[in-house]
């Protein structure tokens, strides 16, 4: 058993990788935690992890830079139904589009858009940065021992909105609701760093380790 930590060059991915193996250590599950950007590779994976971090329409074009990598990912979490985590944009792109810098094609697996964050108050800033509490409002494996109240790390400025509210599965509030987590079928999503949660994140990365949906 293989969980693949998808490279596509969208930013360092140490402490997601450090994060996922220590979880998997400790848990027993997720079997061998694996950075990579080969298809091949990802085609045989037991589960997927899409990280994320800079503008949605550089990621978009850096994923789609590397030959077959889109590809084996859509086949394996679309057509074969592996556990799949976007994280941070690598959870915008599941929507149908990017408002961010123009308007760019997300992979549409889960319908929505992804636009900037407009807080109510003025004195809030953009872009989202740092600790804030989750608001839970539907249950999830991947979820299971988190509650409202408990607190994760956000870098952002644009969110998933998606356009059934039975997806969005968490927010977090900074001048209204801000999108947290998203999920359908065998697809789960966090605009969070789960990697830089402490321990609400490692609960969610060993729950998803042993998720199979």
């Amino acid at each position: 058993m293989t969980t693949i930590i998808v490279d596509y060059e969208s930013g360092n991915l140490h402490s997601a990788e450090k994060s996922f193996q220590r979880m998997a250590a400790e848990t027993g599950q997720g079997g061998r935690v694996v950075v990579s950007a080969d298809p091949e590779a990802v085609l045989k994976a037991e589960r997927i992890v899409l990280p994320g971090v800079g503008a949605f329409g550089d990621c978009r074009a850096g994923l789609a830079a590397i030959p077959g990598l889109f590809e084996a990912i859509e086949t394996r979490a679309i057509r074969q139904g592996a556990p799949f985590l976007g994280i941070c944009v690598g959870q915008q792109m599941m929507g149908t589009v990017g408002r961010e810098f123009g308007d760019h094609a997300g992979f549409g697996w889960i319908p929505g858009e992804v636009v900037r964050l407009a807080p109510t108050d003025p004195g809030l800033k953009v872009p989202h940065m740092g600790w804030n509490a989750l608001e839970l409002s539907g249950e999830h494996p991947v979820l299971a021992g988190i509650a409202t109240g408990d607190h994760a790390y956000f870098v952002h400025s644009y969110h998933l909105i998606p356009e059934d509210p039975a997806h969005r599965l968490a927010t977090a509030d900074h001048g209204g609701p801000v999108t947290a987590v998203i999920a359908r079928d065998n697809l789960i999503g966090t605009q969070f760093h789960p990697e830089k949660s402490q321990a609400t994140g490692l609960r969610l990365i060993a729950n998803f380790l042993a998720w199979r949906p």
